[in-house]
Order: C-alpha cells, then structure tokens, then sequence
C-alpha cells in the first residue's frame, strides 16, 4: 500500500470506523446463524425462515436514509454512538426477555437493522479524513467492516449449540462494549465535515440520475453479499444437510472472502477506474452465483463457486465506492445512506427470494439465477453510463483520480 496513504488521513479514526462497522456486521446478520436453531424451535417455514434472515437487511437498508441525514446534522462519531447505544439495549432486552415468537423474532430484525445503518457512519467517518485518490483505499478499509458477517457464521452457531440460541444476544454484548469504548477513544470527526442541508437538499441529490445507477450497482454487488451472507448457513443446511456449526463454517469461508477482498477492490480501482473493475467483476459474480443456481452435487463444489462469487462482490463493494466520493464528494453523507439503502434492499430481496424459491419450488435455484441475471443487467447499465461519466465529472483535471 503507498505510503503516503498512512499520511494523509487520521489512523485512529479509520481503525475506529473499521471496528465499529465490523461489529455491527456481525450483529446486522446475527439471526441468520441463528435461523436453523430459531426455526427448529419455533416451527418456522422456508418462507419465514427467508423473511426472517432479510428482514435486519431490510430494516438496515431503510435506516441508512434516516442515518445519513443524522450523519450531516450530527456529524459522524455522535450519529455513531447514538446507534451502538440503541443495538446494545435491544439485545439486552431480547437476552433478559426472551424471544419465544416469530413476532419477537421480527421486532428484533428491526432493531438489528440499527446496526446496519452503521454502514451510512462509518464510510463518511473515514472517507472525509482522505482525499479523492485515496477514496478507494479509505474506503475499502472502513468496509472491510463486512467481515463481521463472517464472525456471526463462525461462531454463533458454536455459541448457540453450547448455550442456546437466545443466550447468544447476551454474550455479542461483551465486544459490543468493548468496541464502544475504542470508538469514543479514537474516533475523530474530519475538520472538513460539511455543514447540514436542509431536507429538500438530500432529496434534490435524487434528481440526479447517477444517483440512482449508484443506488442500482450496489444494490447487487452488497445486495449480493449481504442476502448471501444472511442466508448461506440455511442453504447449506437445507439442501446438503450440514449441521449448523459446519453449515457456519461453510458461510464463514465464504463471507471472508468478500470481505477481505473489499479493500483490495477499492485500491484497484483506485489503480485502474471503478469503472473498468466493475465491468469485470459483475461478469464473474454472475458466472458464479449461475453456477451455483444449477444445483450442483456437492456442498464442497457449492462453497468454492460461492466463495468465488462473494469474492467479486466484495471488490465490486470496494469498486462502487471509489467512484461515489468523486461524483458527490459534498454530499457523501446522504449518499452514503441512499447507496447503502439500495444495497440492504438488494440483501433483503435476495433473502427473501432464496426462501421463497425454495417454499415454491423445493430449490434454490431461480432465486439464485434471478440475481445472476441483475448482475448482468448492471454490467450492461455500467456499459452505458461509461463514456458519459469518464468525459464529465470523471475528466481527469476534474476528478484528480481513475474513473
């Protein structure tokens, strides 16, 4: 990594940003571990058990909005506070209580949804300490946050066999807090945070075409990880009849890839254009999650093609981000929210269908290839903004980095 990259931002802060996105990951995607244990002893459907899953992802995908605009009006590290504060009082609720109905079960998803708005404050915490060619790199750090989604795989099935299920939202507290006192210690709002906009400001950002070709691309590239992500512990235990911790582990390889790879995303793209990088990475995503949807005979063939496909999303992540500061570097607040709203829709649709398509058809096959085909859709809209995006607002002397 360049060196002058450690120089040009605040350490502290992005560390911070990291920790606090990756903690939230993983109580964002909790329940999906958690869903074959839940659904055994509440009698859950495929359909429930999908909407069940996606439900944070949706409720995170809704907050983001509200998050981003409490991003600009109370800047970054106290928007982020207040959020870890309400997550940590509805676990303790749900660990002390209970959660004994599908009901609970889904007025919990809500509140986890919180945790997914993190995504709305820790990129606008970190992006606004760099500057534009280093958008890629800051960012995919921050995001690299999506790893915690691969730290609920691994070890909340463990700590569900050992404890019980609901003991679990006890025990996530014990990081949860920790972190929380790492983030009040180091984290540092950027002297260049703009100042707040009114309402119809945020909403005008939505007049913007590119706006809305953001919010689409991320919607399947985190759409894609995040619904996977929620998801594969169940998949894997339905259709190979893994058991839990193994159907865990299985998801865990697959959510490490993803994000792991969502920094290496962002620097190439910071190297090459996000551009150029998301018309590759779109076309082995689809290849992957396609070959997936065929049923294949083995859980091991279906864990290297998914690990595959969470790989390019990941990057696709790191890539779509390196673009959106330069297009609206002023308002990267609220777009942060908008863009990370598409991408929780993208992962609640995706989970949502997976159950679905496996209550109607007794497979998971047309939810898998309905996705593989919107990952070509956005490869074919990306096409068509390319030259129009690289001549204008992405004009070298304009952007000072690749489009």
């Amino acid at each position: 990594m360049d060196k002058g990259f450690w120089k040009a931002g605040h350490t502290p802060t992005l560390v911070s940003a990291f920790l606090y996105f990756d903690l939230s990951f993983m109580v964002w995607v909790l329940l999906g571990p958690l869903a074959v244990y839940i659904a055994r002893d509440l009698g859950l459907s495929p359909a429930q058990k999908g909407l069940m899953v996606a439900t944070p992802l949706l409720a995170g995908a809704l907050l983001r909005l509200l998050m981003g605009v409490l991003v600009d009006h109370l800047k970054p590290r106290l928007a982020g506070a207040v959020g870890q504060v309400i997550v940590m009082a509805a676990l303790l609720v749900a660990w002390l209580a209970g959660v004994h109905s599908f009901s609970q079960v889904m007025v919990l998803g809500v509140f986890l949804g919180v945790a997914g708005a993190s995504f709305a404050v820790a990129l606008p915490l970190a992006s606004r300490w760099y500057p534009p060619h280093y958008q890629g790199t800051a960012m995919g750090i921050a995001g690299a946050g999506n790893s915690g989604t691969a730290i609920a795989a691994l070890f909340a099935p463990s700590l569900a066999k050992a404890f019980g299920w609901n003991a679990v939202f006890g025990l996530v507290l014990i990081p949860l807090l920790l972190v929380f006192v790492l983030y009040l210690a180091m984290a540092k709002d950027s002297p260049n945070c703009p100042p707040a906009k009114k309402l119809s400001e945020y909403l005008g950002v939505l007049r913007d075409r590119d706006a809305w070709w953001f919010m689409f691309f991320y919607c399947v590239t985190f759409g894609g990880f995040s619904g996977l992500a929620s998801s594969l512990t169940v998949y894997f235990n339905d259709q190979y009849g893994l058991e839990p911790v193994q159907a865990g582990f299985y998801t865990a390889m697959c959510v490490f890839a993803g994000s792991l790879m969502r920094p290496i995303g962002g620097t190439v793209a910071d190297k090459v254009g996000g551009i150029r990088s998301l018309l590759v990475m779109y076309t082995l995503a689809a290849a992957c999650l396609y070959l997936v949807s065929l049923d294949l005979p083995h859980a091991w063939m279906a864990l290297m093609a998914l690990v595959a496909g969470m790989l390019w999303l990941g990057m696709g992540n790191g890539a779509v981000f390196q673009l959106v500061p330069q297009r609206f570097r002023k308002e990267i607040g609220v777009m942060t929210g908008l863009v990370g709203m598409a991408g929780g829709i993208g992962g609640f649709l995706l989970a949502t269908g997976l159950g679905y398509s496996k209550q109607l058809t007794g497979s998971y096959s047309l939810g898998l290839s309905l996705f593989a085909a919107l990952a070509l859709f956005a490869w074919v809209g990306l096409l068509s903004v390319k030259q129009r995006w690289r001549t204008t607002w992405g004009a070298a002397h304009i952007a000072g980095a690749k489009v």
